[in-house]
């Protein structure tokens, strides 16, 4: 009689405590695998459709001026018509998700279809020569395919979606260290303790299904340059303001026009999205035209040969800056990540006479700053930064000129850009379920 309660007590630990446990382990670790899959499907889809409008390009230069406005037109339709949710970088989408109870709301913000439009859609963005990144697109991806694995779990999941859009930033930079300050610092600004070791794990195996089929690389090359002591550390409250006021200023601009601008303007915008759409893709184009094609895309390339020491032209950064501004406030999909570290290259390439310091040394210093200013999570910037360069020894003046260049950006937009617009989305969603 014993032995028989024994087992049975046994068998009900076994399966109220145990089997749940197991099951939410490995919902999590499957999550992480299909994550990183995703991204290195993103990142693959995203080079070949850069690389087949840059070819386009090269053989006829102006055709962008047609193409460019165009597909932005057609993109903004189908975004707002067919999968309205999957506009812009997708990050401010998986905040406010996280703040949503209602699972009908959040299935409007993440999903596995708007996943999958997602990626289409970012891809058709880049071979049109929008100036995005996959980065930021990646992290709503991310975070829709561990909310449909939620479906499978016999109770609530808590953290699936910060694990989700962490381990979509860790696979789609090939930086888990980023993806875990990115989950902290600026997708959650704070951290559950319950699923903390969970969000971690996943996070991780994201970053080695990455990892194992691109090999092991860092974004932007390696870089080995550091800042001399002395008269170069005049340079770092210089880049922090600077790129401070520019990241500021974008960020400003950018949640103006996603809240809605006041009078008559405003009211054409609403109005007329698709035509609105259009002009921002022919400004694109003249910035990519007159950039001799700097400005479109991601501009990665532009940014490496900065750090390596190669001169570009002196418009590319504030060309790049505008590109990437009028992309973000289209309505098509597409990220903010690569194309502020490139505008942040660019930055350091106006910058360089002036301050007459290493370019490689201040291109890090300035994308760290730019970037920081932006998002106003200067510990992510930071970390992002280094790990793409693989610059240790640039840590401490990246890390202040990110700290002033932040507080700058506070004077002039009072939040971050993603935490705006996730507050922005929350107040539609609020509006329309008291409207119904």
């Amino acid at each position: 009689m014993g032995s028989r309660s024994f087992k049975q007590a046994l068998a009900l630990r076994w399966n109220r405590i145990w089997l749940p446990r197991l099951r939410r382990r490995a919902l999590f670790m499957l999550g992480g695998v299909l994550v990183g899959l995703a991204a290195v499907a993103m990142a693959f889809l995203a080079d070949g459709a850069q690389s087949w409008f840059f070819v386009v390009a090269r053989q006829w230069p102006y055709l962008p001026l047609l193409v460019t406005p165009l597909g932005f037109a057609l993109l903004a339709w189908v975004t707002k018509r067919y999968f309205d949710g999957a506009q812009g970088s997708g990050i401010p989408q998986v905040i406010a998700a996280r703040q949503l109870s209602d699972p009908g709301a959040k299935q409007k913000l993440v999903s596995l279809r708007l996943a999958i439009a997602k990626m289409g859609l970012l891809t058709a963005g880049l071979a049109i020569g929008a100036s995005a990144g996959r980065e930021g697109p990646t992290v709503q991806v991310g975070a829709s395919i561990m909310y449909f694995l939620g479906r499978f779990a016999p109770h609530r999941q808590p953290g699936l979606l910060l694990a989700g859009g962490a381990a979509g930033v860790a696979a789609a930079f090939n930086a888990p260290l980023a993806g875990i300050v990115f989950g902290i610092e600026e997708m959650s600004r704070s951290f559950e303790l319950r699923t903390s070791g969970l969000v971690l794990g996943t996070v991780i195996v994201a970053g080695l299904t990455s990892l194992a089929i691109l090999g092991d690389y860092t974004y932007f090359g390696r870089s080995s340059v550091t800042l001399a002591l002395g008269t170069h550390w005049l340079a770092v409250p210089v880049v922090g303001v600077v790129c401070g006021l520019a990241g500021g200023g974008f960020s400003r601009v950018v949640i103006a026009f996603a809240v809605g601008l006041p009078g008559r303007a405003g009211a054409l915008v609403r109005q007329h999205p698709v035509v609105f759409a259009l002009g921002c893709g022919l400004i694109v184009a003249l910035c990519g035209v007159a950039t001799g094609g700097a400005a479109f895309g991601t501009s990665a390339e532009q940014a490496k040969a900065i750090l390596a020491g190669e001169e570009v032209t002196g418009l590319f950064g504030p060309l790049k800056l505008i590109a990437t501004m009028v992309t973000s406030i289209s309505g098509i999909p597409g990220g903010i990540f690569s194309p502020s570290l490139s505008v942040g290259a660019g930055i350091a390439s106006l910058l360089q006479g002036p301050l007459q310091i290493p370019i490689g040394a201040l291109a890090i210093m300035c994308m760290a700053a730019y970037l920081a200013a932006v998002l106003q999570a200067p510990i992510t910037a930071v970390v992002i930064v280094i790990e793409m360069t693989g610059n240790h020894g640039m840590i401490f003046p990246v890390m202040v000129c990110a700290v002033v260049a932040s507080a700058v950006s506070r004077g002039i937009c009072k939040e971050g850009i993603y935490h705006a617009l996730a507050h922005e989305l929350l107040r539609k969603a609020h509006k329309a379920r008291n409207i119904t």
